[in-house]
């Protein structure tokens, strides 16, 4: 007799989300994006959230090291 399987593989492990990046102090455009993604946060318009995360933490710093 075989013992048949609930599910064919392990169950996958996904990890937990990463933490929003932290705005740069003093930026005008580090401002203007929390506050987009604040109002997106308050529209339950996760996607333009996180689209304003990505922003934030590609927007250019000189004390990130970037030019």
């Amino acid at each position: 007799m075989t013992v048949s399987k609930t599910y064919p593989s392990p169950p996958v492990e996904l990890p937990l989300p990463i933490a929003p990046p932290e705005p740069v102090s003093n930026c005008d455009v580090c401002t203007a994006l929390v506050q987009q993604r604040q109002e997106a946060r308050d529209r339950g318009d996760l996607s333009a959230a996180t689209d304003a995360d990505v922003e934030i933490r590609n927007h250019p710093h000189r004390t990130r090291g970037r030019r």
